[in-house]
């Protein structure tokens, strides 16, 4: 008997279609963008990798948070966990949820833990000192061009300074009452 030879990309999404799999995740980054933008104390929301990309299946969504001091990480958490179990349960994929601060420096991601306490299997540098901020910069980091200019700020106005696909700009960019800038 032989066993059949199943691709990375056929395990994690069976037989949905690039068009499907693309589909929902950025309608879930838009989900996330909207109820994100009421946040207190988000500045600036913004997409990084492989779904500004024509890749077929990308494998999550990843966006960019930055924070004002007095930020309500909680709220923002929830809304992260949120993005990331959905994309879980109905591609098999995930979400992650970078923040930078005011001054535009990294500082981690949002903490995929419900309750915040300090863990022993936690990466975070200081586990538990900032509610929901998981500073694994030792793991994770991003450069600092990237932070200051990311590919596509969707808010709180949208820049554009790559070419982007046709699904991102039908799908995130569809809302004629959001003020447009392009950098490319």
């Amino acid at each position: 008997m032989r066993s059949r030879v199943i691709s990375g990309d056929d395990r994690q999404y069976g037989p949905r279609s690039s068009d499907d799999v693309r589909a929902t995740l950025l309608a879930l980054a838009r989900d996330f963008l909207l109820a994100a933008g009421r946040v207190p104390g988000v500045r600036r929301i913004a997409m990084l990798g492989s779904l500004l990309t024509e890749k077929p299946r990308p494998k999550d969504v990843d966006l960019l948070v930055t924070v004002a001091d007095d930020a309500d990480l909680t709220r923002l958490a929830q809304l992260g966990r949120r993005l990331k179990g959905t994309a879980q349960a109905r591609l098999n994929s995930g979400a992650d949820i970078f923040l930078a601060d005011a001054t535009g420096a990294y500082i981690g991601r949002i903490c995929h833990y419900r309750e915040c306490h300090p863990r022993v299997l936690c990466r975070a540098r200081h586990c538990g000192a900032v509610p929901h901020l998981a500073d694994d910069l030792d793991i994770v980091s991003l450069d600092s061009d990237l932070v200051a200019r990311p590919p596509l700020e969707l808010f709180p106005t949208i820049v554009a300074r790559i070419a982007l696909p046709v699904d991102v700009q039908r799908i995130l960019l569809a809302d004629p009452n959001v003020t447009r800038s392009s950098e490319t």
